[in-house]
């Protein structure tokens, strides 16, 4: 019984797993080098479905955020079509130093245009 109470004890003490979110972000999309795809002035991510978002969801201005990712993934999509565009990109969100990266799941345009960065 002893045994039995030490290992549930283990097991709620277990780290939390790595778990990597799907999350719908904001951003200009532009092309750093060829191929070479960005996501600036990024709004933060949020958690989100893997699907392109419903029309209720997407903004009808371009929000402005501080955020910039790297995108991976990219060559499902027809991304020059949407170069200099703000655009709602879902993905899997990958932490990192420099730059996090979003392993894309979809892109929907908001506007043909990017807002002013902001200062």
């Amino acid at each position: 019984m002893t045994t039995l109470i030490l290992l549930l004890g283990l097991a709620q003490a277990a780290p939390a797993s790595n778990k990597v979110e799907i999350v719908s972000v904001t951003g200009c999309l532009k092309e750093a080098t060829p191929n070479n795809w960005t996501l600036t002035s990024a709004t933060d991510p949020t958690p989100s479905s893997a699907n392109a978002p419903a029309a209720k969801d997407i903004p009808t201005t371009a929000p402005i955020g501080k955020n910039a990712f790297k995108l991976i993934g990219v060559s499902e999509f027809n991304l020059p079509a949407h170069r200099d565009h703000t655009v709602v990109i879902k993905g899997l969100l990958i932490k990192a130093e420099p730059m996090s990266r979003l392993n894309m799941t979809s892109v929907t345009m908001v506007s043909p245009s990017c807002a002013p960065a902001p200062k």
